[in-house]
C-alpha cells in the first residue's frame, strides 16, 4: 500500500525521484521502528518501576507492526506488478488503521517510538482525501505531544518538546503534497506518452495505407495506359487477321499478325521498362516518341482494316523534359489514341505537343463518331478517371469537348514542373 502503485510509464526523471520517495518512506519507517527498539531495549535497565509485561508488549507490537507494514507494502508491489495478483487498494484504510493503533500501543508503553510519527504522516495524507489526511496529521500530532507529556517528567517539559513535532508534521504535510503533484504530473507523463503512442501507431497505419492506395492507383494507370492497351489492339489485329483467313487472303492475314507480333513485343518491353523503372529513357524525346506512337496506331488501325490517319504535329521549340512527365504525357497520349482507334471509328486523328513558355499542351483531334460527354456509356469511365488522375497529378487539368457526329478533342494543359502554381485548363479527352 504505502504510497500506491507505480506509474506505468511516466518520465524518467520523475519516475526515478517517486521511486527513491517511497524507497525512503519504507527504510525510514523500518530504521525509526528499529531504533525505537533498541533505544527502549538498552534503556530497561534503567527503568526499575516498568511493569513486567511491557518488554513482551513492546516486542509482540513491534513485531505485529512490522510484520503489518511489510505485508501491506508487499502486497501493493506484488499487485503493481501484476493486476491479476490481490488489489489491496480497497483495504488500504483499514491497514493504515492497524499500523496507527500498533504505533500508538508502543508509544502508550515508551517515548522511544515518538518519531514513527513522521512517516505516518505521509501514510495518512496519502491514503485518506486530502481533508482528512490533514485532520489524522493533526490528531496523530495531538497524540504524539500527549505521549510526550505522558512519558516527560514535570520539570523537563518545554517549548521544544510542542515546536519540534509540530514543525515535522507541517514538513510532512509540506513533502507529501509535492509528492502528489509529482505523482499527478507522472500519470499525465503516462497518458500523454500513451496518446503519442497510438497517434503514431495510427499515423503510421494511415500512411501505409494512403502508400498502398497510391501505388494501387500507379499500378492501374500504368496498367491501362499501357498492357492493357496493347493487348486490346492485339485482340483488335487478331479478330482482322481471322477473317482474313476466313476470306483466303493470306497475305493480308500474315501481315496482321506480324503486326500482332509487333505489338507484344512492345507491349513486353514496356512491362519490362516499367518493372525496372517508372521513368522513360532519357535518350529518347518526348517528340520522337509522339511521333512512333502515332506510326504504330496508324500501323494498327490498318491491319485491323481501318483507313484510319494518324499525324503528328509540334508547336514552339522543344525542350528537355524530366523522365517523369516524358513518361506521364506519352501514357495520357497512347489512352487517348488507343481511345480513337476503339471508339472512334475516325478517318484522321492528329496529335499535337505544344510548348509554351512555362507549360505543355497535349491536344489529340478525330473527326470520329464523336459522343456526348454528359451521358455515361456502359465500361466508361475506368480510362477518363485514370487519365484524368495522370494529368491532375502534374498539376494539369482535362476537359472533353465532343458531340454525335462531330469528333473528339482531347487537350491537356499541364505546367512544365509539376505542382506549380500555373492555372490549366484540358479542353478534352475522348471517351475511354
Amino acid at each position: 500500500m504505502g504510497l500506491g502503485t507505480d506509474p506505468e510509464t511516466p518520465g524518467h526523471g520523475t519516475q526515478l525521484i517517486l521511486r527513491v520517495l517511497r524507497v525512503s518512506l519504507h527504510l525510514g519507517f523500518a530504521a525509526l521502528l528499529l531504533l525505537g527498539v533498541v533505544r527502549y531495549t538498552l534503556a530497561l535497565p534503567g527503568t526499575p518501576g516498568s511493569p513486567a509485561w511491557a518488554p513482551y508488549a513492546v516486542y509482540g507490537a513491534a513485531a505485529l507492526l512490522a510484520g503489518v507494514y511489510l505485508g501491506g507494502t508487499a502486497a501493493e508491489k506484488r499487485h503493481a506488478l501484476d493486476a491479476g495478483r490481490f488489489d489491496p487498494v480497497p483495504y488500504a484504510r483499514a491497514w493504515l488503521g492497524v499500523v496507527v493503533l500498533l504505533w500508538a500501543v508502543l508509544l502508550l508503553i515508551s517515548a522511544d517510538f515518538v518519531w514513527l510519527a513522521f512517516p505516518l504522516f505521509f501514510l495518512q495524507l496519502h491514503l485518506l482525501p486530502r481533508g482528512w489526511g490533514l485532520a489524522a496529521v493533526v490528531g496523530t500530532t495531538v497524540v504524539l505531544l500527549l505521549a510526550l507529556g505522558l512519558h516527560t517528567a514535570p520539570g523537563a517539559w518545554n517549548a521544544a518538546l510542542v515546536i519540534g513535532p509540530s514543525f515535522g508534521a507541517a514538513f510532512a504535510v509540506v513533502t507529501a503534497l509535492s509528492y502528489q503533484a509529482l505523482y499527478r504530473e507522472a500519470e499525465e507523463q503516462r497518458r500523454v506518452a500513451a496518446a503519442l503512442r497510438a497517434a503514431r501507431s495510427e499515423l503510421a497505419a494511415t500512411q501505409r495505407e494512403a502508400g498502398v492506395l497510391s501505388e494501387r492507383t500507379r499500378l492501374a494507370r500504368e496498367i491501362h495506359d499501357t498492357l492493357a492497351q496493347g493487348l486490346s489492339s492485339i485482340v483488335l489485329m487478331s479478330r482482322a487477321a481471322e477473317r482474313s483467313l476466313d476470306a483466303g487472303d493470306a497475305a493480308v492475314a500474315r501481315e496482321r499478325l506480324r503486326v500482332v507480333e509487333e505489338t507484344a513485343s512492345a507491349a513486353l518491353e514496356q512491362a519490362r521498362e516499367f518493372v525496372r523503372s517508372p521513368g522513360a529513357s532519357a535518350s529518347v524525346t518526348l517528340p520522337e516518341l509522339l511521333t512512333a506512337l502515332c506510326e504504330d496506331t496508324q500501323r494498327q488501325a490498318q491491319a485491323a482494316g481501318s483507313d484510319l490517319q494518324v499525324r503528328f504535329g509540334l508547336s514552339g521549340d522543344p525542350r528537355d523534359l524530366g523522365p517523369e512527365l516524358v513518361q506521364d504525357l506519352l501514357r495520357a497520349s497512347q489512352a487517348s489514341l488507343a481511345n480513337v482507334l476503339r471508339h472512334a471509328r475516325a478517318r484522321h486523328a492528329v496529335l499535337t505537343l505544344g510548348f509554351l513558355e512555362e507549360e505543355l499542351t497535349l491536344d489529340v483531334f478525330d473527326d470520329g463518331a464523336g459522343f456526348d460527354p454528359s451521358v455515361p456509356s456502359p465500361g466508361a469511365g475506368l480510362g477518363l478517371g485514370l487519365l484524368r488522375g495522370r494529368v491532375e497529378a502534374l498539376g494539369g487539368s482535362l476537359v472533353v469537348e465532343s458531340a454525335p457526329g462531330e469528333g473528339t478533342v482531347v487537350a491537356i494543359r499541364v505546367p512544365e514542373r509539376s505542382g506549380g502554381a500555373n492555372e490549366m485548363l484540358v479542353e478534352g479527352e475522348e471517351q475511354p
